[in-house]
């Protein structure tokens, strides 16, 4: 683990994707200078950052 910076990032981006997650289940309201996101953009977001994070992950491994 020579790439500290990519594992925090690999953290962060694991933890965007657990409270995206977490707001679809639970359901909770989100409104941005009056206007409601809906939930599935939620789910757009938890799928965006997972994949980004499996992505880096698996670059980190990838490199000796």
């Amino acid at each position: 683990m020579s790439r500290p910076f990519t594992v925090v990032a690999v953290v962060v981006l694991w933890l965007v994707s657990l409270l995206q997650a977490l707001r679809l289940v639970l359901g909770w309201p989100i409104t941005i200078d009056g206007v409601a996101i809906p939930l599935w953009a939620s789910g757009l977001a938890c799928m965006a950052a997972a994949g980004l994070a499996t992505m880096v992950s698996r670059e980190l491994r990838s490199r000796p």
